[in-house]
């Protein structure tokens, strides 16, 4: 039964939808967290991990042009199309036991991750859609918890290998199609229908996206620059760690402090979203200065790297931690920055306008990164990934001299 729609939300409703999108996400980099293994089984190649990571982004960013085009989050229940991905994205991690050692392993690896990618179009944005249901005030202050448990869910394979430790890989995707089974179980029966009156409300015309005026838009601009750089960092440096930390660790302890590098992004993104709602209500200075600030460390410790990574142990965990929290804790900023600067009418279109062209820049920097780290030491690699940062907080110029 839906509350009134002038009542605030039960306490329950954010955390459950946070925990489900932590299983449902899980999907993303699964093969990332056992890829030796499967370079072992299936006889891939040194480039395959750029590839099968890129798959993946591609099929996010065809799945998010699809359920744009065709408006499904909008046609459909929210929580329907949810569930229907969380259990389809779990079917194809289970599918890919079955994928047969051989000449055309790779293709169907391929196939599965892009699959994946396509379906995690239907739980990531949707989540947020059935959060903003919940929310019709505003999901400002629910960004960081939601951004954070998408940070955790890409490091949660890590972490399930880790607690396996015994080198195969089956047991960890099985682990995360049960996650995203139990993140379909969570939406369909704990979360519960929004209000009434605001899951029944027509959705407004669709305005033309017109390009010209989003690029005259100043702010608009300048959010968008921001986030194009962190895309351009972020998704290499979480596809590379397992590759940092292969030099000092292996098994388990290496599974544990690839889980604990990616995930701390997660916090980054919960403390980075409290410090912009201090006083009790958020502001777009303040987000604009949160996100530079971290564009700002993240750039540092990609600069600093080669010396990182021959410190000492206790100085190369800090290294990487403050890597991992500052890589991803700027996103919640740029996603509420680039939704408050976009015309009103136009908020969800321009959103995944942004968001697909900087998951497109994902695509290119992996396959350059890890392209690159079969060829040289990763010291000289990791470094080139500053440019995304210098170029992001190049972009947000206008956005901080008007934040003061």
């Amino acid at each position: 039964m839906p509350f009134a729609p002038t009542s605030p939300p039960p306490r329950r409703v954010l955390p459950l939808i946070v925990l489900a999108q932590f299983g449902g996400t899980s999907l993303w980099f699964a093969p990332n967290a056992v890829m030796p293994a499967w370079q072992r089984d299936f006889g891939l190649p040194p480039e395959a991990l750029g590839w099968l990571s890129a798959a993946v982004q591609a099929g996010f960013v065809l799945g998010t042009l699809v359920f744009s085009l065709l408006a499904l989050a909008d046609r459909l229940p929210a929580r329907r199309v949810f569930v229907t991905c969380a259990l389809a994205g779990a079917a194809c991690q289970v599918a890919t036991l079955f994928v047969p050692a051989g000449p055309h392993a790779l293709l169907h690896l391929l196939l599965l991750r892009v699959l994946t990618g396509f379906l995690l179009a239907g739980i990531y944005p949707v989540g947020m859609k059935i959060v903003a249901q919940w929310h019709p005030q505003g999901i400002g202050p629910a960004l960081g918890w939601l951004v954070g448990a998408l940070v955790l869910g890409t490091a949660a394979p890590h972490l399930l290998r880790g607690l396996g430790a015994s080198g195969d890989w089956p047991p960890v995707l099985v682990g995360v199609a049960l996650l995203a089974t139990c993140s379909a179980a969570l939406m369909a029966w704990a979360v519960g229908d929004p209000p009434l009156s605001l899951a029944l409300r027509a959705a407004p015309p669709r305005a033309k996206l017109g390009w010209r005026q989003l690029a005259a838009n100043p702010a608009l601009r300048a959010s968008a620059g921001g986030y194009f750089g962190h895309m351009l960092e972020n998704y290499s440096f979480w596809v590379l760690v397992p590759l940092i930390v292969a030099p000092r660790l292996d098994g388990a302890a290496a599974a544990y402090a690839a889980f604990g590098a990616i995930a701390a992004g997660g916090l980054g993104c919960v403390l980075g979203g409290r410090w912009v709602a201090r006083g009790g209500r958020p502001s777009t200075g303040r987000s604009a200065r949160v996100a530079a600030a971290m564009l700002a460390c993240s750039g540092c410790c990609a600069i600093v790297s080669p010396w990182a990574l021959a410190a000492p142990d206790a100085i190369f965990a800090l290294w990487l931690g403050l890597w991992g929290f500052s890589v991803a804790g700027d996103s919640p900023q740029f996603s509420a920055l680039n939704a408050h600067h976009a015309p009103p009418a136009q908020v969800g279109q321009v959103l995944t306008a942004i968001n697909g062209i900087g998951f497109s820049l994902s695509i290119l920097s992996i396959e350059i990164s890890t392209r690159l780290a079969t060829q040289m030491p990763l010291a000289w690699v990791l470094p080139g990934l500053a440019l995304g940062p210098m170029l992001g907080l190049l972009g947000m110029r206008t956005l901080l001299s008007r934040s003061g």
